[in-house]
């Protein structure tokens, strides 16, 4: 082997070249069939690249002639401290520290109003004020800062989060490319044009052509990118179904001197303050009432039996305006907002030769035991319409109770229940929500005025989630998804392996030879092409600052102003819809809307075929290449 130095030969750079395509494609497809998880195939990726790259000190160890290494580890792992990589895994710790102190709730309410009468015009609205948004903003942020609410609107209005979440990742994307603050990618292009000297790029130099495909793009995305995506939402709404059943708990409130309910008044023969439950049966002394309820006023000493699904009691107990939200003070064990040992939500199976079995809830003394209350009861064989204190326990029954997050962690070690561990969810701390929304706030206002980069204010802000009470260390830990951190780190692994060995100027100069002579139209159009099938290999950013110069070249060399070409460079650059690695908003969405990686395929390569043809169409009449 060659040594490696500045004047390093080219046949030895073309073979790492080579190799590289062949970890591209190998991570392409094994991301695209998942018959290994995700993680493994990033790390076989890294570790690939790795010991390809260090071919030439194995070659010498084994008696070669002493070589240089091309890419060591430092440079093939130094992904993984980009600061894109940790402004995502920043931006994922704010985005647990609102949901956790329900900062977002006032905002849900507000649109929840318009989802009871028009979910679908909610659900549109949230989109186009997020497409807006990101023009002006980094849309990472904005798509953050809108999945929790639009989850919880869609939830509300019924409609599939498979549906949604790809949907908002991809319009905000679009809302970026109309103005020149709207990506990271637009700015990078602009930068290197700029030092060129030939053109500049202001700040509302791309808004007409990029608001024509971004209103193209939106039309796909609102109207035909959910169909496509049907299958997907049926298949996760099964998996939903499966594991919360959709069965209801039967739960009691008795009414107290200074409860919400006391004296509340039958409508149309219910109760709307009761919004999400089912008031089965009141008992008043004995007396059993069943609805509709007619002429009839809650009292002291009422007994409420409800039934609830987990979802909408877990709503009302967040809700703290609603009536059920002083259970959760009651029966939390005199836990308090904003303790690290917050009130959380878990479910538990009766054993089979429980000592509970036969008895009821208060015969058992389970709180008195665990700390923690009961708060409901499921039982798959039958609806039960009796007080809590009546009903007999059996094997099986699931119990729905709410205790600090210690005192759930306890019930591991009973030989009576069973914990559900994916059922435990915490309750919302509304007690710093404003805080917590204040930091959101500022954060994103510091990043937006360029006055700390985007990467130290997520630091800052995720910190002072932690440090305000929003979250504990245990909650920020969780938030941080291990597949998002690897897939980056990889794909820059990637990226950075493709301009060491010339892959991208190899492949562009194939273009211009294969172009060659072609009409300007035509040239701007494939570029267009080229530039969108590279920008979901590589980084959006890495693509950008690639094919800039190239466009500048091509543009001298066919004699035509440079505009053409470099607007094809930004929008294309933004074109990264085909993968979840191509861009962060995509991986941000990937979790909460239960994709695989072949859905963004699926719905991706169609999107970037409708911007292709619209470039290619819009980019000739409105620059005057005909």
């Amino acid at each position: 082997m060659s040594e490696i130095v500045s004047g390093y030969e080219v046949a030895d750079t073309g073979l790492y070249m080579w190799l590289t395509f062949g970890v591209i494609i190998f991570a392409m497809i094994s991301y695209a069939m998942e018959k290994i998880s995700l993680e493994i195939t990033s790390l076989l990726v890294l570790i690939i690249l790795l010991v390809i790259f260090q071919l030439p000190h194995l070659w010498h160890l084994l008696g070669g002639s002493e070589t240089k290494v091309l890419l060591g580890p430092t440079e093939l792992l130094a992904g993984f401290g980009n600061p894109a990589l940790i402004s995502v895994m920043a931006l994922l710790v704010m985005g647990q520290g609102l949901f956790q102190s329900g900062a977002l709730e006032g905002i849900t309410e507000k649109l929840s109003t318009l989802a009871n009468k028009s979910p679908i015009l909610a659900v549109g609205l949230i989109l186009v004020l997020a497409m807006i948004t990101s023009a002006f903003l980094n849309n990472t942020p904005v798509v953050l800062m809108t999945i929790p609410i639009l989850a919880t609107i869609a939830a509300k209005g019924g409609i599939a989060a498979p549906r949604l979440m790809m949907s908002l990742s991809f319009i905000c994307i679009l809302g970026g490319m109309t103005t020149l603050i709207g990506s990271s990618t637009n700015l990078l292009v602009a930068g290197v044009i700029e030092d060129s000297g030939m053109i500049q790029i202001d700040f509302f130099s791309i808004t007409v052509p990029g608001a024509v495909l971004a209103g193209v793009g939106a039309l796909y995305v609102i109207f035909v990118m959910p169909y496509l995506l049907k299958s997907v939402s049926n298949k996760n709404d099964e998996a939903e179904e499966e594991q919360t059943s959709g069965k209801q708990y039967i739960l009691e409130m008795r009414l107290k001197a200074g409860d919400k309910m006391v004296g509340a008044q039958p409508i149309a023969g219910f109760f709307p303050e009761l919004t999400g439950l089912t008031l089965r049966m009141v008992e008043r002394y004995g007396e059993t009432f069943l609805p509709p309820f007619e002429d009839f006023t809650l009292e002291i000493g009422d007994t409420l039996v409800m039934a609830a699904t987990r979802p909408e009691l877990t709503d009302a107990l967040s809700d703290p305006d609603h009536p059920l939200s002083s259970l959760a003070e009651e029966h939390a064990g005199g836990v308090k907002p904003g303790n690290t040992n917050q009130p959380t939500l878990a479910e538990v199976v009766v054993a089979p030769g429980s000592r509970m079995n036969g008895r009821s809830i208060y015969q058992t003394g389970f709180h008195f035991e665990t700390g923690c209350k009961v708060l409901g009861i499921q039982r798959r064989s039958r609806m039960l319409r009796q007080n809590l204190r009546d009903i007999r326990l059996e094997a099986g029954d699931v119990l729905l109770v709410l205790g600090s997050s210690k005192q759930i962690q306890g019930l591991r070690s009973s030989r009576d229940v069973l914990l559900l561990e994916w059922s435990a969810s915490n309750l919302p701390n509304f007690a710093y929500a404003k805080r917590a929304l204040t930091i959101f706030g500022l954060t994103v206002l510091i990043a937006a005025l360029n006055i700390l980069p985007i990467v130290v204010a997520a630091i800052l802000g995720s910190i002072c989630m932690i440090l305000v009470g929003a979250l504990n260390i245990r909650q920020a830990s969780r938030s941080i998804d291990l597949r998002i951190f690897l897939i980056i780190g990889a794909s820059l692994a990637m990226s950075r392996a493709m301009e060491t060995t010339g892959g991208v100027t190899f492949l562009s100069a194939h273009f211009i030879d294969v172009f060659d002579g072609a009409q300007p139209a035509i040239m701007v159009s494939a570029f267009f092409l080229l530039c969108a099938i590279t920008t979901n290999i590589l980084s959006n950013n890495a693509t950008a600052v690639l094919f800039a110069p190239i466009a500048l070249g091509l543009a001298s060399s066919l004699s035509i102003a440079p505009e053409p070409f470099i607007f094809a460079v930004i929008f294309a650059a933004n074109c990264s819809f085909a993968t979840p690695i191509a861009y962060q908003t995509n991986l941000l969405v990937m979790t909460p809307g239960g994709y695989q990686f072949k859905d963004f395929m699926r719905a991706g390569i169609p999107l970037i075929f409708v911007i292709w043809i619209t470039y290619s169409l819009f980019a000739p009449w409105y620059f005057g290449l005909y």
